[in-house]
């Protein structure tokens, strides 16, 4: 079977490819007694939900309605929470019947969005490097890709001057993420605020995924919802995969002008149903039992954090200090350049004779080219492990 020109166009994720080379050292590590692998690819926490959560779960996975489909009209208890958390969190009133949809993962959203509102052969912008579902969504979407290239000597900082009137012009829609994943860097309100301005001028929707909201080390993280001008063109993504440590459980949802959640929320009626209701009392619990869990769980990620970059810095290697929680950007070393190595490369090497994953930058677009992202996603006994057994193999290769 030949797949479609849209999927060839996708291409397999990094995630993907990587879980490939990573089940290949498990494998390997089985009949040669290597090391046991070391997974800081991938954001996903070792840390627990809360147990009022868990409990909030357990408790209704025994009703009838939890194992039955549910549609829209039965997220509403879990809409309505989430206009109170809004309004809470941010100041803002929101209407739960028009303006918040329940999402499967935060990642839904964003690959669904362009489906949504976007034509075969418009245009959409993303960032670069940027979470994969961005580009994602506007492959499957058959748009045009704009991208806006970060650097780091700028602080990762979004350069609208780089667009020319002609591009704002073309636009759909804008993806934006701050605090941005992959390079951690929290970012300001004030680009939001020009973003939301340029879409509302030049008529293109602004999105902003936002999952690491609650999870900011340094600084204020922005939020769409803080910007003027997002109820006429504006959508933004919450989850609960990082805060609350529930990915698996797969629950986010989106907040936005009327127009685009309606247009969101017709995809997903022929795409999906919504998770179970049980999974919605967690969330539910997550946000009026348990609001004040990602302030707990920040010192842990505040350790996690400066006892690796000190330990990496005594290596040598030049680890910028993050303003956002969960993960390290880090420069391809200078020695691996040398070797002419990328940092596809070097992951590879680094799995394959260390036992740690990391995943290489370009991952997340050409902009992340020369970079890698280690998740701080283990705790602090098993990160200087990782660290012991990357010193060992930099020392015989630098």
């Amino acid at each position: 079977m030949v797949p479609s020109k849209r999927l060839s166009r996708l291409g397999i994720g990094i995630f993907e490819r990587y879980d490939i080379c990573k089940q290949a050292y498990r494998f390997a590590s089985l009949s040669d007694n290597s090391a046991p692998l070391l997974d800081l690819s991938l954001g996903s926490t070792d840390l627990l939900p809360p147990s009022i959560v868990l409990d909030a779960i357990s408790q209704s996975l025994e009703a009838p309605e939890s194992a039955a489909y549910c549609l829209n009209i039965g997220t509403k208890p879990f809409r309505e929470v989430a206009a109170d958390w809004c309004k809470k969190r941010f100041g803002v009133s929101v209407d739960p019947e028009k303006e918040v949809l329940l999402l499967i993962g935060s990642q839904e959203g964003t690959a669904h969005l362009p489906l949504a509102v976007l034509d075969p052969g418009q245009t959409g912008l993303i960032l670069d490097p940027s979470y994969p579902s961005h580009r994602g969504g506007l492959v499957l979407a058959d748009a045009k890709i704009e991208t806006l290239t970060l650097h780091s000597e700028e602080d990762w900082k979004p350069d609208f001057r780089c667009l020319k009137a002609s591009q704002l012009q073309d636009l759909g829609l804008m993806v934006f993420g701050y605090p941005h994943n992959p390079t951690s860097q929290t970012g300001k309100q004030s680009w939001l605020d020009e973003a939301m301005k340029l879409g509302l001028k030049n008529h293109f929707i602004v999105a902003h995924d936002n999952p690491y909201v609650d999870l900011v080390l340094d600084g204020e993280a922005p939020a769409l919802l803080n910007s003027p001008g997002w109820k006429e063109g504006g959508i933004e993504f919450f989850s609960f995969s990082k805060a609350w440590n529930m990915g698996g459980f797969r629950l986010a949802f989106a907040i936005g002008a009327e127009p685009l959640i309606s247009a969101l929320r017709g995809v997903k009626s022929v795409v999906d149903f919504n998770q179970s209701l049980a999974l919605q009392r967690g969330a539910i619990a997550a946000l009026t039992k348990a609001d004040d869990w990602p302030v707990q769980i920040l010192s842990i990620y505040r350790k996690r954090r400066d006892t690796t970059i000190k330990a990496l810095r005594s290596l040598g290697w030049n680890v910028p200090k993050p303003s956002m929680a969960m993960y390290l950007w880090m420069p391809l070393p200078s020695w691996a350049k040398n070797r002419g190595w990328n940092d596809e490369t070097f992951s590879a090497k680094l799995l394959s004779n260390t036992g740690v994953a990391l995943t290489p930058g370009s991952g997340f677009g050409l902009g992340g080219s020369g970079w890698l992202r280690l998740a701080l996603v283990r705790p602090v006994d098993e990160l200087e492990e990782a660290i012991h057994r990357i010193k060992i193999w930099w020392n015989a290769n630098s």
